[in-house]
């Protein structure tokens, strides 16, 4: 049974329905990308899994219990979640900000302990910005502020991440060292559910790559079962070929080249 899943959901916002009738299981200990064409309900399938939008119907359930009957800071201690585009509050330094991801941990008989501290301390370094953590958030870079909000999911010491669109706003190299910093932690074991939209980044980090369509999964499997140029064209109205990246050897998607005005 898998740790984190989904069966029979129906997902929208008032009365505009994103998905019906979708269930996922999230693999126990892979790097899960999920992509799709915009507006096909992959944000709104993680939101979903990491309580932050009631399912319509359906149900999803953490080690077989529903995910509802969970106390918010029980949920926070076993799934972090990585929204899109996170707003720090004003002024506040990285340490601070990552301290936050202790909260769930908190409570009235348990304050700020030592075992905090080193939670803290650990996912500084783990994502590189133990320098920087006496600055203020607003001053960092696109890529030091989205290593500093992953810390700050990293301190939660969840077995389970989520972060929908990690790499949205980020230049080319930010995105990278982003997606890097995500290899690395699932090849430290941890879970990770990522929605991406660059297809050709997909295939070369996701262990394991699900691919969604007007609020249905039409694929899941490895980048190499399931990336192919009659599925890029159908999903993304794409013609394209497949070609082997020659750094990785994962599926490159390369969109075919227009006919030329001389070709017509």
């Amino acid at each position: 049974m898998a740790i984190l899943s989904a069966a029979g959901l129906r997902l929208g916002y008032d009365e505009r329905v994103v998905a019906e009738d979708l269930s996922f299981d999230v693999p126990d200990g892979e790097l899960t990308v999920i992509i799709g064409p915009n507006a096909c309900g992959k944000s709104t399938l993680l939101k979903a899994l990491a309580r932050t939008l009631k399912p319509q119907a359906g149900t999803v359930t953490l080690d077989g219990r529903p995910l509802s009957s969970y106390r918010s800071k029980d949920v926070a201690k076993r799934v972090g979640m990585l929204p899109q585009s996170p707003i720090a509050p004003e002024s506040i330094t990285v340490r601070d900000l990552v301290g936050r991801g202790r909260f769930p941990h908190q409570g009235v008989f348990r304050q700020w302990s030592h075992a905090d501290e080193q939670a803290v301390e650990a996912a500084l370094v783990a994502t590189g910005v133990a320098e920087l953590a006496d600055r203020h958030v607003s001053e960092l870079s696109g890529g030091q502020r989205q290593r500093a909000w992953i810390a700050m999911a990293l301190a939660q010491e969840t077995e389970l991440l989520l972060l929908d669109e990690p790499t949205t706003f980020l230049d080319i190299a930010h995105q990278y060292e982003v997606l890097e910093l995500c290899a690395r932690l699932h090849r430290e074991g941890r879970t990770l559910v990522a929605v991406l939209h660059d297809l050709n980044q997909a295939a070369r980090y996701a262990t394991h790559l699900v691919v969604m369509k007007a609020g249905v999964i039409v694929a899941s499997g490895t980048p190499g079962e399931v990336l192919t140029a009659p599925l890029v064209e159908d999903v993304f109205g794409l013609p394209c070929e497949i070609i082997d990246d020659p750094q990785t050897h994962t599926p490159m998607v390369v969109p075919l080249a227009a006919p030329t005005a001389q070709a017509r």
